[in-house]
């Protein structure tokens, strides 16, 4: 009897083995092994990195460019210190303002009448003409039109226009008191068919009240180069 119950136990002892040895066989059986997966970045992830990539590239300029700025500066042209400010109603004073200016390389400023002068408003012989009115009265000032000029860096300014009445037209009135002329020689110059400069230079310098100014020339509407360039060296 007691071996029937040994081998009853032997019996019951083995399948119990074999049920745990399949059970560890399952689960470590030959299954795939688990592949790492590497998530990529998203884009804001990315973003700074490109960026700062970009960045890099602007800050950094090459060594050819940095010297092509310097040589740049370095033929950059000076600045002009003379310059030539004229008013003409006809053309004839103009014709001997540029011829200053071509001689001494000046820089050239024009000043316009924001009301142009009409053929009829230039009539002397008409007492009621607008430039027989504007000439009887000191007072007037008539408006400029010509965009404003800077005087800044010039030494030298030569001052031109017509004679008109045996005076400088009014409209220079309203222009050297308009602007500053301190540390500046200011030179005079006129055109006329027969009269003279009279006291138009002197006016010019008492309305403006700044300036060093300078004994003018009056040139006939025709003046050479030649007889300007002479009275620019004469006044060096």
């Amino acid at each position: 009897m007691k071996r029937i119950i040994a081998l009853l136990l032997a019996s019951a002892l083995a399948l119990g083995l074999s049920a745990c040895g399949g059970g560890k066989g399952a689960s470590s059986g030959k299954a795939a092994p688990a592949q790492e997966v590497t998530a990529e970045p998203s884009a804001e992830e990315a973003a700074p990195e490109a960026e700062e990539t970009e960045n890099k590239e602007e800050v950094a300029p090459s060594a050819e460019d940095t010297a092509s700025d310097k040589n740049h500066e370095d033929t950059a042209a000076p600045a002009k210190d003379v310059l030539v400010v004229y008013f003409s109603a006809t053309g004839n004073t103009k014709a001997v303002a540029e011829k200053i200016a071509a001689i001494t390389d000046a820089d050239i400023y024009e000043i316009k009448a924001a009301v142009e002068y009409t053929e009829a408003d230039l009539n002397w012989n008409n007492s009621d003409s607008r430039t027989t009115h504007e000439q009887d009265d000191p007072s007037v000032r008539p408006e400029i039109g010509s965009d404003p000029v800077s005087l800044e860096g010039y030494s030298t300014i030569y001052i031109g226009y017509p004679i008109w009445w045996g005076e400088e037209p009014r409209i220079m009135d309203t222009f050297v008191e308009s602007l500053s002329f301190d540390g500046i020689q200011m030179i005079p110059f006129c055109t006329s068919s027969s009269s003279g400069m009279g006291r138009s230079g002197k006016n010019l310098a008492e309305n403006a009240g700044s300036g060093d100014w300078q004994d003018g020339k009056r040139f006939d509407a025709g003046a050479s180069e030649d007889e300007i360039r002479s009275w620019i060296e004469e006044m060096k």
